[in-house]
C-alpha cells in the first residue's frame, strides 16, 4: 500500500498523467469538440423549428393582417411574436408571454 502523504499522492498522480502522455489531452479535446458539435446541432434544430419553416412577416401589422385572414378561414387563437433569429414576425398558437 502506498503513502497517504499529499506529496506522495501528487507525485503518483503526476507519474500517472505522464504515462498517459498526449492520450489524456486528446481525449479531452475530442470531448470538447463533440460537445461543441452537439450544441451547434441543437441550435440549428431550434432555429429550423422556430424560424426557418415558418412564414416570415416584415412587420407586426402585416402579421396581424394575416391573423385576420386566418380567422376568416376558421383558425382561432393566433398570436404574433418577433423572431430572435431573423428579426421578422411569425404566427403562433401559443399565448404571448408576460
Amino acid at each position: 500500500m502506498g503513502s497517504h502523504k499529499k506529496s506522495a499522492l501528487k507525485a503518483q498522480r503526476s507519474s500517472f498523467e505522464a504515462s498517459l502522455g498526449d492520450q489524456l489531452a486528446s481525449t479531452f479535446e475530442r470531448e470538447d469538440a463533440r460537445r461543441e458539435q452537439a450544441a451547434q446541432q441543437r441550435e440549428a434544430q431550434l432555429r429550423h423549428k422556430a424560424c426557418e419553416r415558418k412564414k416570415r412577416y416584415s412587420s407586426e401589422s402585416e402579421a396581424k393582417l394575416a391573423i385576420r385572414d386566418c380567422e376568416r378561414h376558421g383558425s382561432r387563437d393566433l398570436h404574433t411574436y418577433r423572431c430572435p433569429y431573423c428579426g421578422g414576425w411569425h404566427l403562433t398558437h401559443k399565448p404571448t408571454r408576460k
